[in-house]
C-alpha cells in the first residue's frame, strides 16, 4: 500500500535507478535514494517507503519521511489551498502531502500559513491517496513532559496545535503543554504558528498558562496603550497634548480624565517610550515597545 514501508525484488536497473516489483507493481528506486551500505543487485530484495510523486509515478525511497503511518513527525507547511487544505513537507524529495480542509479549523483565520509547523502522521485511503493527519490531544499528552515548578514569568518558545475561539493549545520546545487565552493575544494565534510567549501561571489542568503579548505591552495599563496607539497613527508620531493640557480637550480626544491621562503619560515617560515638550505642549513617540518586541 502506498504510504508504507515495503519490501520488493529488483527486476531491472540502469545508470539512474533500480526498478522494484511489489505485488505485481513496479516502483522506481533512484540510485541517489539508496541509503544501504552495499548497492543492491539485480534480483536482490530491497526495502523502502513507497509513494506516488507529483506526476503520479510510483516511487520508492530509502530516505524515510519524517511522518509515516505509525510515526508522527513535524511537517512544515509549504502551500495553502482554500479548496483543498494545506500541503506539508514530510521529507520526500518530490512530493508534499495534504492536510485536508476537513481536518482544519472552520474559521480560515485560524488556518496555518506557509512555514508553520504541524505534527502529523500518514493515512492512505481506498483510492491510494496519501493524506497527512493532525495529531490529536491524546498524542500531545503522550509526548508531553512535566515542567518544573519555577516556570512562572519565564519565556518559552511554543507551537500551536489547536486553535479555538477561546484560545490556543500549544506545546513548547521542551514539550510542556500550555494554553494561551484569547485575552492574552494581540491577534488570534494560528494552528501551527510558532511564537515566543511568557508563562503567567499554571492551570488546574496541569498546563502552563501563557501570554503571547509583548512584555512591554503587558506592563502598561489600558490608558497608556490607547495613547500609544494614537501616537502610532500620526505620521510624525506626535500629539498636541501634554500634562498641562486642558481637561476638556483631553476628555474629548481620548475619552479619559486629565488625571488618568497624566498618570498614563507618566508611565510612558518613565519607560522612555515617549518624550514631552512642555514649551510647545506635545508628546512624541520615540521608542515604540511594539517595534522593539518584533525586532
Amino acid at each position: 500500500m502506498l504510504g508504507t514501508i515495503a519490501k520488493g525484488k529488483i527486476i531491472d536497473q540502469n545508470d539512474e535507478a533500480y526498478y522494484v516489483q511489489i505485488d505485481g507493481l513496479t516502483y522506481e528506486l533512484k540510485r541517489k535514494e539508496v541509503t544501504q551500505e552495499e548497492q543492491p543487485e539485480l534480483g536482490s530484495e530491497v526495502r523502502g517507503f513507497i509513494y506516488d510523486d507529483k506526476q503520479h509515478n510510483r516511487e520508492m525511497t530509502q530516505f524515510l519521511p519524517f511522518a509515516q503511518a505509525d510515526q508522527y513527525g513535524w511537517a512544515k507547511v509549504t502551500e495553502v489551498k482554500g479548496d483543498l487544505g494545506v500541503f506539508v513537507d514530510i521529507g520526500l524529495p518530490d512530493k508534499d502531502v495534504v492536510v485536508s480542509l476537513d481536518d482544519l479549523p472552520f474559521d480560515r483565520e485560524h488556518w496555518p500559513h506557509k512555514d508553520d509547523q504541524l505534527l502529523v502522521h500518514l493515512e492512505t485511503d481506498q483510492k491510494e491517496r496519501i493524506w497527512a493527519k493532525l495529531a490529536d490531544e491524546n498524542i500531545f499528552e503522550q509526548l508531553s513532559a512535566r515542567f518544573p515548578n519555577d516556570m512562572v514569568n519565564k519565556d518559552v518558545f511554543a507551537t500551536v496545535y489547536s486553535s479555538r475561539e477561546v484560545g490556543s493549545f500549544v506545546i513548547t520546545s521542551d514539550y510542556y503543554l500550555g494554553f494561551v487565552h484569547s485575552s492574552q493575544m494581540i491577534r488570534p494565534l494560528r494552528l501551527g504558528e510558532q511564537f515566543k510567549g511568557r508563562v503567567i501561571g499554571i492551570s488546574q489542568y496541569g498546563r502552563l498558562n501563557l501570554s503571547s503579548l509583548p512584555r512591554a505591552f503587558e506592563e502598561i495599563d489600558d490608558d497608556a496603550q490607547m495613547i500609544l496607539m494614537s501616537l502610532r497613527r500620526k505620521r510624525d508620531k506626535t500629539l498636541p497634548f501634554y500634562d498641562k493640557s486642558d481637561a476638556a480637550e483631553i476628555k474629548n480626544y481620548f475619552g479619559i480624565s486629565k488625571s488618568a491621562f497624566k498618570r498614563a503619560i507618566g508611565h510612558l515617560l518613565k519607560a522612555r517610550y515617549i518624550s514631552e515638550d512642555k514649551e510647545i505642549g506635545t508628546i512624541t513617540l520615540i521608542n515604540d515597545p511594539e517595534d522593539k518586541e518584533n525586532a
